[in-house]
């Protein structure tokens, strides 16, 4: 047995009003067919159809359940010309609601929705947040008519936010109660059971809407039926019954036939058939029953015959299945007439008519499967695999997969915090005495929240103990390498010094010697005649050329010492990736950009930049796995590019936290006022990238 046998009683509130206006509506149209009947219009006709005082006369009309569907629309649309002619207030949009209804009773979904969207875009041009909400629920009807039900979730959803902002408590609950309908026919029966208790608790303080209580205690009822917890079903369902000893609940929604229905439905899944019996005979005892709600009234014939075929009681079988499946077929009801196919096959089986038994099955099979219903398919399919017992492996496989591509797309279910929630309050508001144990309560929460706060404290301090000792370390480092290049550039000096020394040395004995010689030479030549004075001239030009030659060689020795003096970061560095490439297997590649001019770049920069590098290519070694790493510096204006990547392993930087190595390069990047990028993916390798601000336009004329 399926649900589809079980009946609730949803009833979309403020669209049903044709039975409270059916004998004023009788009245008016016996009234509106006599001026129909006279040759001639009187004045007082037209007045009345064209003055404001007719607009209740076309509603009532459009409401009206024995006119035909075309004039009752005519009737909308003159109704809807007389309100759009008026002042757009609050009443306009009220009387515009009221031809969304009418609409809404007759079925005519596209006239509602536009209808609906009208008033929706006057309410938000008005920024009527009470309208607006009404709107969208409204739509959410909709949408859920058309079994478009991420539409119609997402439009009670809005309405829920607008009532919850402007604290209108009562429509909040049928907007909760509207989601709880949605998301039970969807199979969502926990978060069904969610949003009927938080429609609960909107209710609390509200009283005169029992109408709501008898609907959440309802459907809550069905919940617990479909959880097979059968006690709690039948004790929503009995609550839900003493809601109607209330007579403000008007007889003709039939909701005392529902309950007594959902009751009788609940003990036939108990397979107590007598019990179920009686609460179906019960309904169907209900006064002027078929004609309020002509398809419960279906379904409890058929449930009843259900309970007296499982009873064995052959007296009114199978009469009752077949009025049933009449009325459900006149009704275009898809369900109930596979429900009643099913029940004659089930019947039919039983008497050993095999072929009506078979006619049936195949029956509902055909509609079950044309109307995409899997629950009705699955029913079918089980009575056609035991009436049909040849075919019964093929039936069985299709039963199967239909079974499977339920239970996939079945929600999660989570677990009952707002059920325990609700019933805690409830006991709450019945016992004063637990005040003491909330108290408790709190105070073994305040004193947990102190713990966890000096916990937290605790914590925090130990970080920041640790994050200053590693910045003590970073800068004990950084004044060892300091010392040590200011020591490399002592020796420089001295070397520089010495080599100055040197050159002095060479120019005073040697180029100078040679040219004072040269010149005491040429001043001699003025004394001798001019003959032997030409070859003697040419000797010294000779001698002169050498000495030229001599003064290149020094100059050319003094540009390789300046070339050495600025490059000996770079032959620092050198000696690292010397080191590196002896010590490990990967294959490591090397680039300085020619136009860095390393001696503008300040030792800071400098420090950073090889501890980076140090940094880099113990990472490598220790993570990537790399064949090939390649360390580049590039130049470009007023910033210096330090690129170090390699072909390993690589990792995903969005999820791997930052170790210590990581965080010493963004620190000492910081240090420089510069930034860092690192791009990597598992398999792909790393790239990591310093970004460094220089300033080198002294140079830029030297």
């Amino acid at each position: 047995m399926t649900a589809f046998f079980y009946v609730y009683s949803f009833s979309i509130f403020g669209k049903t009003q044709s039975h409270k206006l059916k004998e004023k509506s009788q009245i008016l149209l016996l009234l509106f067919f006599v001026l129909l009947a006279c040759t001639k219009k009187t004045e007082l006709d037209k007045s009345i159809t064209s003055s404001v005082d007719s607009l209740p006369t076309y509603l009532s009309l459009a409401n009206e359940n024995n006119l035909p569907l075309e004039i009752k629309q005519n009737y909308c649309r003159k109704a809807l010309e007389i309100i759009l002619s008026q002042k757009d207030d609050s009443l306009n949009k009220v009387n515009i609601f009221k031809v969304a209804n009418r609409y809404y009773n007759m079925s005519d979904w596209k006239s509602y929705l536009q209808t609906t969207k009208l008033v929706l875009e006057r309410a938000q041009n008005s920024k009527d947040s009470v309208h607006i909400a009404k709107a969208y629920m409204y739509l959410g009807d909709y949408y859920e008519s058309q079994s478009i039900s991420d539409s119609a979730f997402m439009n009670y959803f809005k309405a829920e936010k607008l009532y919850l902002k402007i604290n209108d408590q009562y429509n909040l609950a049928k907007t909760f109660l509207n989601k709880a309908s949605l998301q039970y026919n969807e199979g969502d029966f926990f978060e069904s059971e969610i949003a009927v208790f938080k429609a609960l608790s909107s209710l609390k303080k509200k009283q005169k809407v029992n109408d709501l209580y008898y609907e959440s205690y309802n459907l809550l009822g069905i919940l617990y039926n479909e959880r097979e917890e059968y006690t709690k079903a039948l004790e929503f369902q009995n609550k839900a019954l003493a809601i109607l000893e209330d007579k403000s609940i008007l007889p003709f929604y039939q909701y005392r036939a529902a309950s007594l229905n959902n009751i009788g439905f609940i003990y036939m899944n108990m397979r107590n058939y007598k019990q179920a019996k009686f609460f179906f005979e019960k309904g169907l005892a209900q006064k002027n029953l078929s004609e309020d709600r002509t398809s419960l009234y279906a379904i409890l014939l058929d449930n009843l015959g259900y309970s007296k075929f499982k009873l064995k009681e052959s007296d009114k079988l199978p009469d009752l299945f077949y009025r049933s499946l009449k009325i459900r077929d006149s009704l275009d009801l898809t369900s109930g007439v596979i429900s009643s196919k099913i029940h004659l096959s089930e019947y039919y089986a039983f008497k050993q008519d095999t072929f009506r038994a078979i006619q049936f099955s195949k029956q509902a099979l055909t509609l079950s499967r044309a109307s995409n219903q899997l629950g009705n398919t699955l029913d079918a399919l089980k009575q056609i695999a035991n009436v049909d017992p040849q075919n019964a492996p093929k039936y069985s496989k299709e039963y199967i997969g239909i079974n499977e591509k339920m239970v996939k797309a079945e929600r999660k279910m989570g677990e009952k915090f707002s059920r325990i929630e609700y019933e805690t309050n409830e006991i709450k508001d019945q016992n004063s005495n637990l005040q003491e144990k909330n108290k408790t309560l709190i105070y073994v929460f305040s004193i947990c929240t102190l713990i966890g706060l000096f916990f937290y404290v605790y914590k925090t301090q130990q970080a920041k103990n640790r994050e200053l000792l590693f910045k003590q370390q970073q800068q004990i480092a950084n004044e060892d390498i300091y010392n040590l290049m200011i020591s490399q550039q002592n020796d420089i000096e001295l070397t520089r010094i010495k080599e100055k020394k040197k050159v002095a040395q060479e120019l005073h004995d040697g180029v100078l010697g040679r040219m004072f010689g040269v010149r005491i030479s040429l001043d001699s030549l003025d004394k001798i005649d001019e003959a032997e004075a030409a070859a003697k001239r040419k000797k010294y030009l000779t001698e002169l050329k050498h000495i030229e030659e001599d003064i290149r060689e020094i100059s050319h020795d003094l540009n390789r010492e300046k070339s050495e003096l600025i490059n000996n970061f770079v032959a620092i560095l050198n000696k690292l990736f010397e080191s590196q490439q002896n010590t490990y297997e990967a294959k490591l590649m090397t680039y300085f950009d020619p136009h860095i001019k390393w001696d503008l770049v300040s030792n800071t920069i400098k420090i950073n930049l090889y501890r980076i590098i140090q940094e880099a290519l113990q990472n490598c070694n220790k993570y990537a796995n790399a064949n090939t790493i390649t360390v580049k510096f590039k130049s470009e204006i007023d910033y210096l590019f330090l690129s170090i990547e390699d072909d390993g392993v690589g990792f995903n930087t969005k999820r791997t936290k930052n170790g210590i190595g990581l965080h010493n390069i963004e620190y000492r990047a910081a240090e420089c006022h510069g930034t860092v990028n690192i791009k990597s993916a598992k398999g792909q390798g790393t790239l990591l990238i310093i970004k460094v601000p220089i300033d080198q336009k002294i140079n830029l004329h030297t």
